[in-house]
């Protein structure tokens, strides 16, 4: 080992202390433009399906991690819905108080991250279903869908925030240009030529949807009986 530097792993034996520099540093590499968060978001508006397909099959330095992608995407969703109170006007379970659905959901809202990865889950069970004789397995999909799920985070964030600045409801089309994202996304993944592929993404992503609110909805009858006890 020299003064400077470990013979094994090549890396400083008395790191540079930490100061403003560092953190700047830091942001500029989450941000940069040609391989950060910044550069993942352009590549994902511009040609979604395609640049993940390069990313499981090919170059996996070019984008964001996945995880951490929707992970961080929906932390912004989740803040500015916070901050605008934008969901106490969309979602409300008034007739239900005291059941254990309102604590799951409230679970939901505040681990979006989470929520998404798993109701992600769902989605990629019935993409597999109806995109089978294409040789992707359920892990490749799911990593698919942490990207989607992640920029359709980032739109809602663009519609909440307009929508707590001008007060005026912008949601419901925030969720149709969703669903228009993901099919475009999935069907240009999986086969851009085809209108069927466009069409069995959307079914799927209902689907997964609609499954994943009935599991959620199951555990929570399933909680109330157990407390009930």
């Amino acid at each position: 080992m020299s003064e400077e530097f470990c013979s094994n792993c090549k890396q400083t034996v008395k790191p540079k202390r930490i100061d403003g520099r560092y953190i700047i540093s830091e942001i500029e590499h989450v941000l940069h433009f040609e391989r950060g968060i910044l550069y993942t978001i352009r590549e994902l508006l511009i040609k979604p399906g395609e640049n993940i397909k390069n990313f499981i099959t090919e170059n996996r330095s070019r984008l964001v991690k996945p995880v951490i992608f929707i992970i961080v995407t929906s932390l912004i969703y989740t803040l500015i819905s916070k901050f605008f109170h934008i969901e106490e006007g969309y979602i409300k379970f008034d007739e239900i108080k005291g059941s254990q659905i309102i604590s799951i959901n409230d679970w939901i809202q505040s681990h979006y991250g989470y929520s998404n990865i798993i109701m992600g889950g769902f989605i990629a069970f019935w993409l597999k279903i109806f995109f089978r004789k294409y040789n992707y397995n359920f892990f490749e999909i799911l990593i698919l869908l942490c990207f989607i799920l992640g920029m359709e985070m980032l739109l809602f964030s663009v519609f909440a925030l307009f929508e707590g600045l001008t007060k005026f409801p912008l949601m419901q089309v925030a969720a149709i240009i969703v669903f228009i994202y993901f099919s475009w996304a999935v069907g240009q993944f999986f086969d851009k030529t085809k209108v069927a592929s466009y069409t069995k993404a959307l079914v799927s992503y209902l689907l997964g949807m609609i499954t994943f609110g009935l599991s959620v909805g199951f555990l929570g009858v399933l909680a109330d009986l157990i407390t009930k006890r």
